[in-house]
């Protein structure tokens, strides 16, 4: 792949410089990424981030590049507005020669470039809480300059991704097929999810009867898609665009909590080292209002903490369902494993219970509005 990457990828974008070499890059497990160098005459070295798009998940790969060129747009507008550096900010598509945001190759692939963010790394864990904080303000940020954005005009990049109604009609159908034959063995886990039901139409019926905005959400809101600053800590860029789409906030702020927030792996087998840790669903919180508060809906911002339960419930649903289908869409490492993870999720959702009204009064605690007994309206009311 180097010697293509060589030969024909990099010829055909507007890089600045004389090509020196290209080595793979990060670690994610979609598409294959690459930094590539580049000698210049007169400046530095530059490098750019060479992406090879995986058109098995992302059929639509025009339509996905139209998503991050407008979302992109967008960001940079405003950051430009606010004086910020929209270079540093947000992503920074780099277009082929012929003025194109995909160069498609000799084999029928589909290549991207951006600009490479310097001085900034992702980080894998939340080892401190402050980490948490920033990618929460960053995420927040995101959610506040793109509260304007026409949701509708985006490209769905996968079909009903968090459409919690439709996980549950393919959960319920591998039930009955039972094609590995695993259904009697987990009958427990099975009956957890079912007695949870109706917690999958909240937020989907609310989008649909308009009580609920939609809004660009991000869809993949873990720590390790902020560019944080290496000497600051802060976070200054939201990454990996692929599953923008039009959706809830309530998706992207439960799905941080689901990962962020957990005393163990998303496969730990010990189930007693899994819960929920409310200091860092504190600080996640303190971050992504400080940031989005004022541009969310009270219904939003009531529905924060049961999304954290929503965004369990439904990656749980999902292990299990691809248990019982015999291990057909995500990886396994070992016999069983999506039974583990689907069991450090239903830990997580239980532990979530449990803690559902102090996650509340925190929510409450830090939502700034200017009317009176805001905790009774948006908490105890419910």
């Amino acid at each position: 792949m180097l010697d293509k990457i060589k030969n024909e990828i990099v010829k055909a974008f507007l890089f600045d410089g004389d090509f020196i070499y290209a080595e793979p890059f990060g670690c994610g497990h979609i598409n294959a990424t690459y930094a590539v160098y580049f000698r210049r005459e007169t400046k530095p070295p530059v490098r750019y981030i060479l992406q090879a798009v995986n058109t098995t998940i992302f059929t639509d790969p025009q339509g996905l590049m139209e998503n991050i060129q407008g979302v992109t747009s967008h960001l940079r507008k405003k950051i430009q507005e606010q004086g910020g550096d929209p270079e540093r900010e947000t992503l920074t598509l780099v277009p082929t020669r012929d003025g194109k945001l995909l160069y498609e190759d000799s084999d029928g692939g589909f290549w991207r470039s951006y600009l490479f963010i310097e001085n900034a790394a992702c980080h894998q864990s939340v080892d401190r809480p402050v980490l948490f904080t920033n990618a929460a303000k960053a995420f927040g940020h995101f959610q506040k300059l793109l509260a304007d954005y026409p949701a509708d005009t985006l490209h769905e990049t996968i079909a009903d991704f968090h459409n919690t109604v439709n996980r549950y009609e393919l959960f319920e159908k591998a039930v009955a097929e039972d094609k590995a034959g695993r259904a009697a063995s987990v009958e427990k886990e099975i009956r957890f999810f079912l007695d949870r039901k109706a917690d999958g139409a909240v937020v989907v019926d609310a989008i649909k009867e308009g009580r609920l905005p939609l809004r660009v959400t991000h869809n993949d809101t873990k720590l390790n898609n902020i560019m944080m600053d290496n000497d600051t800590d802060e976070g200054i860029c939201v990454i990996d665009l692929d599953t923008v789409m039009p959706g809830s906030v309530l998706y992207d702020f439960g799905d941080s909590i689901r990962f962020g927030a957990s005393t163990a792996d998303e496969d730990e087998q010990n189930l007693s080292l899994v819960s929920m840790d409310l200091g860092l669903f504190e600080a996640y919180t303190a971050g992504f209002l400080s940031e989005a508060g004022a541009s969310l809906t009270d219904e939003e911002i009531r529905l924060l903490p049961f999304s954290a339960k929503l965004l369990t419930l439904e990656c749980g649903m999902r292990f299990l369902t691809d248990y019982l289908n015999g291990d057909t869409y995500f990886r396994i490492h070992r016999e069983h494993h999506n039974l583990d993870r689907c069991r450090t999720q239903i830990t997580l959702v239980a532990d979530m219970e449990r803690k559902m009204e102090e996650m509340k009064k925190i929510v409450a605690k830090y939502v700034n509005r200017n009317y009176i007994c805001l905790f009774d309206y948006l908490f105890i009311s419910s």
